[in-house]
């Protein structure tokens, strides 16, 4: 019998994870011919959200436990619970209940039926406004116009993957990851399977991405798959030249053919902050990929972590 894990991100969600596990247990039980676990990974909660866990694990003994040490962010939470899912399929999605698991028996028979990536994508945000929305799609439109792997609008980390990707992501050691942009690398996503969803209000607590969050998502989102804004800068460069060089020759003929000299003043301040900012956003760029650079070669551990079963016998540490 085939196995799935199920890999359940989590920071600070004391509050859903009574009711994610009661809507799980009902959808995997509709599912035939298929062994599961449910690997919860909190990602340094502060709150009960591990006494909670706790709580599931004494009566369901398919319910694991990676405790990471600190909050490492979401991506490194993925990351571990792939490192320890143990299924020959592992579906990821996050405590909120935003990622419905009522869908889960659709994507195993996707899988079942050759589909060896699973994707959704969310057709509608019911918890979400319009404004949001909107700067969500020109988000994506500037990321997949600055990047070389082109990443699609509305597919969340709710998703299955066969273990031959899973071992494959494994191999990956980059400190700053971005799992949609490493799928879509990948494998194009005209290849894989599309389940559409309707994603609900979270049922209990806030989100944890805020608008700061959410910018350096965006940034690490373009740095890391593209060099185009290294491009960008140099086209930037050329540009603040070009307008400072027809700066230049506008001061030439208004002093020596229209004999109509201008003042000195508004035309060297101009020029100094037209160049000024150029050079500015040329540094920002170039030091965005310094940094990565920097933080890379360092080659730390992703993470440190306890792997708790029911019994509790085979607790162990792993970086």
């Amino acid at each position: 019998m085939k196995k799935v894990s199920i890999v359940v991100s989590a920071y600070n969600e004391e509050g859903n994870i009574a009711a994610l596990y009661k809507e799980l247990d009902k959808e995997l039980k509709k599912v035939s011919d298929t062994a599961f676990e449910i690997l919860f990974v909190d990602d340094g909660s502060k709150d009960k959200t591990l006494a909670e866990v706790k709580k599931l694990q004494k009566k369901d003994k398919r319910v694991k436990i990676v405790q990471l040490k600190r909050n490492f962010g979401h991506e490194i939470a993925m990351t571990a619970g792939m490192d320890y899912a143990k299924g020959d399929a592992v579906i990821f999605m996050d405590a909120d209940l935003q990622h419905p698991p009522v869908y889960i028996p659709q994507m195993v028979k996707a899988w079942q039926n050759g589909s060896e990536i699973v994707l959704t994508k969310r057709v509608d945000n019911v918890a979400t406004s319009g404004f949001y929305k909107f700067c969500a799609k020109s988000f994506y439109w500037i990321l997949n116009m600055l990047s070389e792997t082109k990443i699609p609008a509305s597919m969340p980390d709710f998703r299955l993957i066969d273990r031959k990707y899973v071992d494959f992501l494994k191999g990956f050691n980059e400190q700053d990851r971005l799992f949609r942009g490493l799928l879509s690398w990948i494998m194009p996503n005209d290849k894989v399977t599309v389940i559409d969803f309707v994603a609900p209000e979270r049922f209990s607590g806030k989100t944890k991405y805020n608008f700061i969050k959410s910018l350096q998502l965006a940034i690490n989102s373009i740095t890391q798959f593209s060099v185009r804004p290294l491009h960008l800068a140099t086209y930037l460069g050329l540009a603040g030249g070009a307008l400072s060089g027809l700066l230049a020759l506008y001061v030439v003929v208004e002093r020596y053919i229209r004999h109509n000299p201008t003042p000195g003043y508004a035309t060297i301040v101009a020029a100094v902050g037209l160049i000024g900012a150029v050079q500015l956003v040329t540094l920002g760029i170039i030091g965005e990929y310094i940094g990565k650079i920097h933080m890379e070669v360092k080659k730390r551990p992703l993470y440190l972590a306890d792997y708790i079963e029911a019994d509790d016998k085979n607790k162990k540490e792993k970086k």
